[in-house]
């Protein structure tokens, strides 16, 4: 049975708006293609004329404004200015990174006259994406998360670490330390003391936060996507389980599964209310089987990669429900749709890694009904085209070497 589709306004158009380097990001195309499919016009800022998202079907403009994040604050907004532009049509802006959702809500004033943005509080985001500024809010209201430091230097991180005993976990610190100045490559499980030393030196640690790991074996990794209206109430808000990462065990979600988790999605709703967050949002969870409850990971104030997994039985996903809350349309209301999501060739390496290192064949390789695939699709299918070419580059190809060795490396108890 079709499902019913919501009714947006097709004459606001949809800005996507990013900082940094990132042209194989399937959120993105993503938005394009929930948006193109109601007839919405969809512009996105990109960093060539060939990456999947300008080459999308349903992407209305490309419009070539690359970044590296480092860039002044003035150039940044500047950039996203002329974007908005550009496109001749105040519109709903739609953050794909925190560093966006931050320069969006700091200088929200400003853009005010050329797009449309959720009345979040103008440093909340930023506050958010800080993993150390985030934990105190955690604790600020009741909200459970692992134990986290937010090292004053060397000496510090290896006490908290001999404190809450190995592995423990590293992470750059705030919305603009990874492109600026990172502490770490990405979130990073370190084993010993030999290899905290080595992931984080001397001279980096301010940038850097470290967090108790909380072991696999007594864990599961669930994460929230919703979108607060302009009362803090939750318009939309759906919960799932992450499956497969890659790197396995530390990183991107390549595989994962729609479930309703009611006491999780009430916690997060609770921590947005508290809070004063609007807008959408992607919330990273671990069930800690020892003491069952859900701890917060991270607090991405921003759509969330893999938010095309979610969607309810009245056609709404996050970013619908934001472009209709902004242009002043009910969002209705509907059960959340049990399916999964897989991304490609990287879900295809982390299952193979991960039956390598548990001794056992390969299994769940080939998506079944019911998944929506990051890249592949009959409606819209240069995007995984140009990101199969963009995967087998040199960058990519090193990169890609770089975490198998890291994820076939043995694991020390």
């Amino acid at each position: 049975m079709e499902r019913a589709a919501p009714a947006p306004d097709r004459t606001v158009p949809v800005l996507l708006v990013k900082v940094g380097r990132y042209p194989q990001a399937h959120s993105p195309v993503g938005v394009a293609r929930s948006f193109g499919r109601l007839g919405v016009p969809v512009h996105a800022m990109v960093e060539d004329r060939f990456t999947p998202t300008a080459v999308s079907r349903y992407l209305t403009s490309a419009i070539v404004s690359p970044t590296t994040g480092r860039e002044p604050p003035r150039q940044l907004l500047d950039a996203v200015l002329a974007a908005a532009r550009s496109v001749g049509r105040r519109s709903v802006a739609v953050a794909t990174d925190d560093e966006a959702a931050v320069l969006l809500a700091e200088h929200a004033e400003e853009l005010a006259p050329y797009l449309l943005l959720p009345a979040v509080p103008a440093g909340l985001p930023r506050r958010l994406a800080d993993k150390g500024e985030l934990s105190l809010l955690c604790a600020a209201n009741d909200v459970p998360t692992p134990r986290a430091r937010a090292p004053r230097d060397q000496a510090d991180l290896l006490a908290a670490a001999r404190d809450w005993g190995y592995p423990v976990v590293l992470k750059n610190r705030g919305a603009f330390d990874r492109l600026h100045r990172p502490a770490v490559g990405a979130t990073t499980v370190v084993r010993d003391e030999q290899a905290l030393r080595a992931a984080c030196p001397p001279e980096l640690v301010a940038s850097v936060l470290v967090q108790e790991y909380l072991p696999a074996e007594h864990a599961e990794d669930w994460f929230t996507h919703l979108c607060c209206g302009p009362d803090g109430e939750p318009l939309a808000v759906f919960t799932g389980l992450k499956l497969r990462s890659w790197p396995p065990g530390a990183g991107i979600t390549t595989r994962a599964r729609a479930l309703p988790n009611p006491p999780l999605a009430e916690l997060a709703a609770r921590f947005c209310r508290q809070i004063g967050y609007r807008g959408v949002a992607d919330l990273d969870w671990r069930l800690d089987h020892r003491d069952g409850r859900y701890k917060l990971v991270d607090f991405n104030p921003r759509t969330g990669a893999q938010f095309r997994l979610f969607e309810t039985t009245a056609g709404v996903d996050v970013v619908r429900a934001l472009h209709l809350s902004l242009t002043g349309r009910p969002v209705p209301r509907g059960e959340q749709l049990a399916r999964s999501f897989a991304v490609g060739q990287v879900d295809l390496l982390s299952t193979a890694v991960t039956a390598w290192r548990e001794r056992r064949p390969p299994a769940g390789l080939r998506p079944g009904r019911g998944t929506e695939r990051a890249w592949l699709c009959r409606d819209d299918p240069l995007p995984a085209l140009a990101e199969a070419v963009r995967f087998a580059g040199r960058p990519t190809l090193r990169v890609t070497r770089r975490a198998i060795g890291a994820a076939l490396r043995p694991v020390r108890r």
